[in-house]
């Protein structure tokens, strides 16, 4: 009997020697458990998977599997969105960070699509992300500051006319967003060391930038008044657990309706120690370098232009940033044991 349930999965051929060989074994997969033959799609420069995700939707297929990194992910993700087509997750990446956070296996393939395609609809929240891009002269401005360590500004990134359409853009992520050293960081990871050494690429990128400059920002909560305050590093995240297992937001979960932020404010390399102690050890309160918030809706303003990253791509860049939560927007396919790691009853 021929079955009715097909998957399509999404790859990223550059995350891999051999694709076909990696099709094979998916396929096997596939076709062990009862499933059709997946349809498979291939990413481009051109395209990084928002065209795939709507070829995948229109061939209404059972669940849509990006196999690639945590950019593959987001950008299939955010296609699903408000679909009510599934998503199921397999690792392809460095950090591979929203199946760690739902406790899927992330160094098999063969065991996250088994899991994907024996899971069950889960809904989890979603990331609206809306940012303000910075004139020229501010670009300018932040490139004259001899602490900035980056000196790689993209002036494409400027719009200086403030009434044009441009000056806002919208992005959905689902993982976390980053202004500061963590975007500084991922945009200076080549591809290549990424491949070689895997997320300790991550590392060494930031120890370059560990004195990179601070920058003040306002942070408004819910619409309440704004927290005023210098930093080096502002994270906004719908979960918050990193490689290496470090809960950067330990009060974050995947569906629980509300955005997380953590503003750090390290002085120099015993600032990081300190810094790093403190997220290791999960400590939340009592020491002024971090500050955790909690809402649905988290606005931050900086004073100058700064790095911005979502979900590891970096977009440039931004001046200001709106994040709001949109809840249960997207289904993923997940088995009990992963299902556990959320906030609503399964």
């Amino acid at each position: 009997m021929v079955s009715s349930r097909r998957a399509a999965v999404i790859v990223n051929p550059t995350k891999f020697g051999d694709v076909e060989a990696v099709r094979g074994r998916v396929t096997r997969v596939c076709e062990r458990l009862g499933w059709d033959e997946p349809l498979w799609l291939e990413t481009t420069a051109e395209d990084p998977g928002v065209g795939q995700t709507q070829e995948a939707l229109e061939a209404g297929v059972d669940v849509v599997c990006p196999l690639g990194g945590d950019g593959t992910v987001r950008t299939v993700g955010s296609g699903l969105a408000g679909t009510g087509t599934a998503m199921g997750l397999l690792p392809g990446g460095t950090g591979n960070l929203l199946a760690r956070n739902l406790d899927l296996p992330v160094d098999s393939v063969e065991e996250a699509l088994e899991a994907a395609l024996n899971g069950t609809s889960t809904p989890i929240d979603t990331c609206r992300l809306e940012l303000i891009r910075p004139t020229s002269a501010q670009l300018a401005d932040r490139l004259e500051d001899e602490d900035d360590p980056a000196r790689n500004v993209d002036f494409d990134d400027a719009v200086d006319q403030r009434d044009d359409e441009d000056v806002r853009e919208e992005h959905r992520f689902l993982v976390m967003a980053g202004l500061g050293f963590d975007a500084e960081v991922m945009a200076s990871v080549p591809e290549k060391l990424k491949a070689r050494v895997g997320w300790m690429a991550y590392l060494v990128a930031g120890l370059r930038h560990l004195k990179g400059p601070q920058f003040t920002i306002d942070l408004r909560l819910d619409g309440a008044d704004p927290t005023h305050r210098r930093v080096r590093s502002v994270m906004v995240g719908n979960v918050g657990k990193l490689q290496g297992g470090m809960e950067l937001l330990p009060d974050a979960i995947a569906d629980d309706g509300t955005i997380d932020a953590v503003l750090l404010s390290p002085e120099g390399i015993v600032g990081w120690a300190a810094t790093i102690a403190q997220l290791s050890t999960r400590r939340k309160i009592g020491h002024k370098r971090v500050d955790h918030f909690q809402g649905q809706e988290v606005r931050i303003v900086s004073d100058k232009p700064v790095e911005l990253e979502i979900d590891g791509d970096p977009l440039g860049s931004a001046l200001a940033v709106r994040v709001q939560i949109d809840p249960g927007s997207l289904l993923v396919h997940l088995p009990s044991s992963s299902r556990a790691v959320l906030h609503r009853p399964s």
